[in-house]
């Protein structure tokens, strides 16, 4: 039997997110990026689509390789200005009842104790809702704003965030037994002292001593997303992940990735399934396929290639404001990159040759992923087929302009999907986790952060198994 299509919608809080200049686009909104009001509307409209949940992309760096400047990046609106996509969680979570919210925040950058603290809080506002997507960062510009003088060897990031996780899992798993809050008006307790603990890590990387801020939240651990596709990052990913992201044009890029991670889910004691997979993607979408052909043409007279570029460099740490538009994309080492931006363009697919021309078209539009374009029923084919030949669970979709792309994935593509049995007609009731196939809120006993947990109930962590 086919398994059900999952879809998660890809955002930043920013004018652009990866379709450089269609923010001048007249049905665009992408302007309103820093009201409230436009993030609310737009998580209405992915729950009216049965949209598991908003990931939302972010990072401290700027694109400043192109050129050697930050000049492109600034004059177009590529990904700066930039604002903290936590803080509108809260407005969204309120005026929906089941959308999920991803959030990326990285691993080698804030306190542990601190950020524990965040998303516990988040995991309370939004009725267990909330997942994390782990990041270890890759931009110079990102570590020099910090503070630092150049960013940490790929593979050591890694090793951070894996020590990282282990504060985070000792805070939000075993700094709070299940029975520790009372809440009992009659005897004035709060809390029982007994059990709750304070956490004391002294590690290589992080040193901290304290109880977790707050109460135990529905899924204490919150989801966790991560985007890995090197060698180490598959490896850490096969350890901690719930979901994974990727990117790539062509179903070549994609399928041996999550192959590979499966197999690092499983060396790592979990089951191969234990993992969703989402890969980015971008509708254009008519009722017809000339409609839909009409609506691409329309969206080609605002694309910027060079604002595109500006993104890809900052991606890879690469200059290509000094390559020939014609001229051949070659794959480098990359240590202060995303290894896997440069490789789906080059060694991931041997058949398929990239020109520097190629690749900035191509990622003017939705990104790094492909473009499916076509009627209501050529669409969901391609879907259908993208999901079945690559092994990802679903799409991370990408837009053209916003909001169209999701009114038309709510309104024309998920009904289609919904009458081929691919595609959800209610949301599952429960967390986030629950929503996304999990047997509880809790992440199951398998995983690593069940190995942080004390004096838990036994019932409790059996549902979980």
């Amino acid at each position: 039997m086919a398994k059900e299509i999952r879809m998660n919608a890809f955002a930043l809080h920013s004018p652009v997110h990866h379709s450089p200049g269609l923010w001048r686009h007249p049905r665009d909104r992408s302007l309103t990026y820093n009201t409230l009001d436009y993030w609310v509307n737009l998580a209405k409209v992915l729950e009216r689509g049965f949209i598991d949940a908003l990931f939302m992309a972010d990072s401290i760096g700027v694109n400043d390789v192109f050129g050697g400047n930050l000049d492109t990046a600034l004059r177009y609106g590529a990904q700066v200005p930039k604002q903290d996509p936590m803080l509108s969680i809260s407005a969204m979570a309120y005026a929906t009842k089941h959308l999920g919210f991803g959030v990326t925040s990285n691993a080698n950058h804030e306190p542990p104790y601190v950020f524990a603290r965040r998303m516990s809080t988040l995991d309370h506002l939004t009725n267990g809702r909330i997942g994390w997507n782990i990041v270890t960062g890759h931009s110079t510009s990102g570590v020099r704003a910090l503070g630092h003088s150049k960013v940490t060897a790929h593979d050591e990031r890694y090793d951070i965030a894996d020590e990282y996780m282990d504060v985070v899992y000792k805070l939000w798993e075993s700094s709070w037994e299940d029975g520790a809050v009372l809440r009992d008006v009659a005897t004035g307790e709060f809390a029982d002292p007994r059990l709750i603990h304070k956490i004391v890590h002294e590690g290589k990387y992080f040193k901290l001593e304290g109880v977790h801020l707050t109460e135990p939240s529905r899924q204490r651990t919150p989801v966790l997303f991560q985007a890995g596709s090197s060698t180490r990052g598959k490896a850490f990913a096969g350890r901690h992940a719930e979901c994974i992201y990727l990117s790539g044009p062509s179903i070549k890029t994609i399928a041996p990735v999550v192959a590979d991670t499966r197999s690092q889910a499983v060396l790592a004691g979990r089951h191969a399934d234990d993992i969703k997979f989402f890969s980015m993607a971008t509708i254009i979408v008519g009722r017809t396929e000339k409609e839909a052909q009409e609506k691409f043409r329309d969206y080609q007279n605002y694309i910027n290639p060079q604002a595109a570029l500006a993104m890809f460099s900052g991606w890879t740490g690469i200059d290509f404001s000094k390559y020939d538009p014609d001229e051949p994309i070659r794959y480098l080492k990359l240590d202060a990159g995303i290894s896997s931006a440069l490789e789906n363009f080059t060694i991931g697919d041997p058949n398929r040759v990239w020109t520097v021309g190629e690749l900035a078209r191509h990622n003017a539009i939705g990104g790094r992923g492909p473009l499916f374009i076509g009627s209501v029923e050529q669409v969901a084919d391609a879907i259908e087929h993208w999901v079945d030949a690559t092994d990802v669970d679903g799409l991370n979709l990408s837009y053209a302009v916003t909001p169209e792309a999701y009114e038309d994935f709510a309104d024309l593509v998920a009904p289609e999907l919904q009458r081929r049995g691919r595609y959800k007609t209610a949301y599952q009731e429960g967390t986030l986790r629950e929503k996304l196939g999990g047997a509880s809120p809790l992440l199951p006993a398998r995983h690593p952060a069940a190995g942080f947990r004390q004096g838990r109930n036994p019932e409790v962590v059996a549902a979980a198994a």
